[in-house]
């Protein structure tokens, strides 16, 4: 290009505009590179300057937007879908769905522009995307000729619409949690093989020990005589849903039985839950690290990339290196509303030997340092300082900045607000309980105010008393995409069930039409279910359904539910082969993904607690610039959260 640029020994604009072209095409592909590692998306893409274009089109928020809006849309049809919540014409529900259809795949095609052919054809998440979108359209033709022929028929891809939230582009995060979920069931499996193992001998022993004892259930009905309802009584036993129910007959007959069922819930309930979550916690987490260490090449791969892109050779030999200059053009084609200061201070931390140019090693870092907020509150003295300095630092008055800056101080204010908060459930009419309310309010507000005349007002509010709060909010938004995994999951089984059980159990208003009596459906006249009014839980809309899954999430009631022991329930209406759905819902939900839950909780409670120290907390304590700074971590994903340097 520099030989073109001189044209008969003068200049060529028309070089010069190319030359330029290409610079600026240089430096917006740097700065996919660097923004690629900032957010951590792995996407090898084509480099060429259309291809760049249209990778930066990909990714604009408003295609982001639309992307998100039809993804909720998709999931949000089952809403309107039979068996509805609010009804609507199939014709219509299936219009939008074809509408949300052809979003995603003009979305897939510009994926398809974006990156190499061969590429694009070996990603596991573009097949999947391409078979859920040609099965869902098959499922659609097939649905709308049954209803056109007054023939019943089953939309089984709704079961799939979760999978186009999973393989999306923007769904990586979600994407990385099944997958760590899928690396650590092997170990899960042996755990659960050993679990069932424990059960079932517990249960062919229940059924020697008692099954020929001629002993009856609250309903006349036999007990532990039949081997696989004991299975299943002794598996939702580990749930101790049905505890003490399931043990009363054989207690009632013998003092003796008892030990038995208290062995089996010691071993089973709380040695192997226990085991099982030892078990989630530590392979979860062996595969999150692993997955992070993947994470954290491809983020250094894309920054080698972007530095082979901005490098340049220094005159005196060497290394090349990235000189200030091109970083200086850089950096607002990542961020462009990054401040000055800002960008001092990451140029500070990145060239921390004040070379005037950075290395590779130097260069780096740069996407970790852009994912750091950095929030600055300048020095502030307090206003009654101001006001009234004599008054304020005189020995009375430093008594009491010494007194509630105590300890003793916050514990006697939070016991006031304990005692305060029964207070307030006792009965109002009392008098003394009706004042006694004025007079902890009193306190309360005297609590604030003396806290205010010791802390800077800005301080007192940004950190002292709202600080643990924040770290809570932090580990809540970190947990997000794990709360997302129980949604999509909810999700799945709540369009089996509504398939399988819709219309099983119907609720009524008014229930003393003998046609609607039993939750409409003569089958369960008789049972607990209908008994104890639970109609409403069933599987007509996606709404109950959720509602449904999620109470037997807190597994309390499946013998009403299901049922156990009694004859009620899902299994009444339609037979014994329903439990399996129910189970299959436990192990899923309960042993697997609720552990892991819990095992996320655990992990990013103590990092967040941890004390850690950035490169760029150094760099400002060295700039002296630490007294009213501190710097949080934004947590752009999930994963990153876990990543100790």
């Amino acid at each position: 290009c520099l030989q073109n640029i001189y044209v008969y020994g003068h200049i060529c604009p028309i070089s010069v505009g190319y030359f330029m072209l290409l610079v600026f095409q240089d430096f917006e592909l740097a700065a996919i590179y660097v923004s690629d590692a900032q957010y951590n998306r792995n996407i090898y893409f084509d480099t060429s300057p259309q291809a760049v274009r249209l990778y930066l089109l990909y990714h604009h928020w408003i295609l982001k937007v639309l992307l998100y809006f039809f993804i909720v849309l998709n999931l949000s049809l089952a809403i309107f879908e039979e068996p509805a919540v609010l009804p609507l014409p199939t014709w219509a529900t299936m219009l939008v769905e074809l509408f949300c259809l052809l979003a995603f795949t003009l979305r897939m095609g510009h994926y398809a522009k974006v990156i190499p052919q061969d590429k694009f054809w070996k990603d596991p998440k573009n097949l999947c995307i391409i078979a859920t979108l040609v099965l869902t359209l098959t499922d659609m033709v097939i649905y709308g000729a049954l209803k056109a022929a007054d023939c019943y028929g089953v939309r089984w891809s709704r079961v799939l619409r979760p999978l186009l939230l999973i393989n999306v582009t923007e769904g990586r995060q979600l994407r990385r949690a099944f997958r760590s979920i899928r690396n650590a069931l092997p170990q899960i499996f042996y755990v659960f093989l050993l679990f069932m193992f424990s059960i079932l001998l517990f249960s062919l022993m229940a059924l020697k020990l008692l099954g020929k004892r001629d002993l009856k259930t609250i309903d006349g009905k036999p007990y532990f005589t039949n081997y696989m309802d004991i299975v299943f009584d002794l598996y939702v036993l580990v749930t101790t849903a049905n505890s003490p129910d399931v043990m009363m007959p054989a207690y009632n007959a013998n003092f003796g039985f008892a030990i038995f069922f208290i062995l089996y819930i010691l071993i089973n309930t709380y040695i192997f839950m226990s085991v099982f979550l030892a078990v989630v916690y530590n392979n979860y987490k062996k595969y999150l690290k692993e997955e992070v260490r993947q994470l954290v090449r491809a983020k250094r791969h894309k920054m080698v990339r972007a530095f082979a892109v901005l490098q340049e050779q220094r005159e005196e030999g060497g290394q090349p290196v990235v000189t200030r200059n091109n970083w200086n053009q850089l950096i607002p084609l990542v961020q462009p509303n990054l401040c000055s200061a800002r960008r001092q201070l990451i140029w500070s931390v990145c060239d921390d030997k004040n070379q005037g140019f950075l290395d590779k090693v130097a260069f780096i870092q740069l996407a970790d340092l852009l994912n750091i907020e950095v929030i600055a509150l300048k020095p502030r003295s307090h206003p009654f300082l101001n006001l009234f300095p004599n008054f304020y630092q005189s020995a009375p008055s430093r008594f009491v900045c010494k007194v509630v800056q105590h300890r003793g101080f916050v514990i006697a204010f939070d016991l006031i607000i304990l005692v305060n908060t029964v207070f307030i459930g006792l009965d109002e009419k009392n008098p003394l309980i009706s004042n006694s309310e004025w007079v902890f309010l009193t306190l309360y507000l005297l609590e604030i105010l003396l806290k205010l005349y010791v802390f800077e007002p800005r301080a007192f509010f940004s950190r002292h008393n709202f600080w643990n709060c924040r770290q809570i909010l932090d580990i809540v938004f970190i947990l997000r995409v794990l709360r997302l995994v129980r949604v999509v999951v909810y999700y799945i089984f709540a369009m089996l069930g509504m398939e399988i059980f819709k219309n099983k159990v119907k609720f009524y208003d008014d229930s003393s039409d003998p046609d609607q009596q039993y939750c409409g459906n003569p089958l369960l006249k008789g049972t607990a279910f209908a008994n104890l009014n639970y109609c409403k839980n069933n599987f007509n809309n996606v709404v109950s359904s959720f509602v449904l899954l999620v109470e037997l999430t807190v597994v309390n009631q499946w013998h009403d539910i299901l049922p156990l022991i009694h004859s009620t329930g899902f299994v009444t209406v339609t037979n014994v082969s329903a439990r399996i759905f129910f189970v299959i819902f436990h192990i899923t939900v309960v042993i697997i993904i609720i552990n892991i839950f819990v095992a996320f909780v655990l992990e990013a409670f103590f990092l967040e607690y941890s004390d850690l120290q950035t490169s760029l907390e150094k760099k400002i304590e060295e700039l002296n610039l630490a007294m009213e700074q501190y710097v949080t971590m934004t947590t752009h994903d999930l994963y990153t959260s876990s990543v100790v340097d």
